[in-house]
């Protein structure tokens, strides 16, 4: 797993960069990065698939934050990435949620 930040200089903004290596994917077909950026929705921003069997992803936050995330893997096992700024309880059970400070 690794997360690459990218603050732009002409705009409040951070280009985040998510992969999950092959290994941590589980040979998975398919995954989702899933937060309170989009809502918890578990089909919208998919990572794409690599030739190496990884899966990554790049999006742009607005800086000054904290966003919430979890990846999902095949629609049905969640993950945490290993590189996260820190975790809190996501108040379901007792799983925790990535986040990431921007």
């Amino acid at each position: 797993m690794s997360i690459k930040k990218q603050f732009l200089k002409t705009k409040p903004v951070c280009k985040v960069g998510f992969k999950l290596a092959k290994e941590q994917a589980m040979n998975a077909a398919k995954v989702n990065l899933v937060g309170d950026f989009n809502n918890w929705n578990e089909t919208s921003d998919e990572l794409k698939p690599m030739k190496d069997g990884s899966f990554s992803l790049t999006l742009e936050f607005e800086s000054g934050r904290e966003y919430q995330f979890r990846y999902l893997v095949d629609g049905s096992n969640w993950i945490n990435d290993e590189e996260a700024d820190r975790y809190v309880n996501s108040g379901l059970g007792d799983s925790q949620n990535s986040v990431i400070s921007l």
